[in-house]
């Protein structure tokens, strides 16, 4: 069984021991869901190999309020 995947950025989060931990993240403010897991490991590295002026627009065309996403994904 083929399971989905998802992606997402965060920004000022603390998560003891993690990622988010060691770079003071604390809101969730893109994230996108994906049928295949191939699918979002791909939209994952063309994300991360992008400039951060990319990965702004990418979070202003979702999130322009810059809100906290993650009661939606919570809710998934």
């Amino acid at each position: 069984m083929k399971r989905g995947g998802a992606i997402y950025i965060m920004t000022n989060k603390i998560h003891p021991g993690s990622f988010t931990a060691k770079y003071g993240l604390t809101k969730l403010v893109y994230y996108e869901g994906f049928h295949r897991i191939e699918e979002a490991i791909s939209m994952e590295k063309q994300i991360k190999g992008g400039s951060r002026k990319k990965k702004m627009d990418i979070i202003n065309a979702f999130n322009p309020e810059c809100k906290d996403l993650y009661e939606e994904v919570a809710a998934w």
